[in-house]
């Protein structure tokens, strides 16, 4: 063959591959972020159903009792969960358990209404008003202790 009998044709590139169908690689990828999102989805919907739980649980102190047993309940719950965050925190008596109960996180035990957990059970008048902020912040520091937060 001689450079002059060659046929010569234009070189015609193939096309562009389309976007659809991904290569299996991408579905991969695809199939790998799907089950993460499915197991952190999960993750919260347990996290949220468990402090639900546990709200229920606190607000099952005896509402429409005298105010010295709901401060007993109170107490009775948050020695409970004491124990999650120390196994000798339960035993605590006096100020060092309203200290342990501010947990660092300000003075609502130890210098504001929760100091009626001290006394409040043995109080034979207990002033309403006293009553809800003492329960609030139990209530609030029951959830912290449950879920694990010092």
């Amino acid at each position: 063959m001689t450079p002059d009998t060659l046929v010569l044709r234009d070189v015609h590139v193939p096309p562009a591959p389309s976007w659809w169908p991904p290569a299996p690689g991408w579905w991969l990828v695809a199939a790998i972020i799907l089950v993460v999102l499915l197991c952190l989805g999960a993750w919260r919907w347990h996290r949220h159903r468990r402090r639900q739980r546990w709200q229920r649980w606190f607000d099952a102190v005896p509402q429409g009792r005298a105010p010295a047993e709901q401060v007993a309940a109170a107490s009775e719950l948050l020695r409970r969960a004491a124990r999650r965050v120390s196994s000798s925190a339960d035993r605590l008596e006096g100020e060092a358990w309203l200290q342990f109960l501010d947990g660092g996180q300000g003075r609502a035990f130890s210098e504001g209404p929760g100091r009626l957990l001290l006394d409040g059970g043995y109080r034979r008048d207990v002033d309403p008003v006293e009553l809800a902020a003492a329960l609030a912040a139990a209530r609030t520091r029951f959830l912290e202790l449950m879920a694990g937060t010092r």
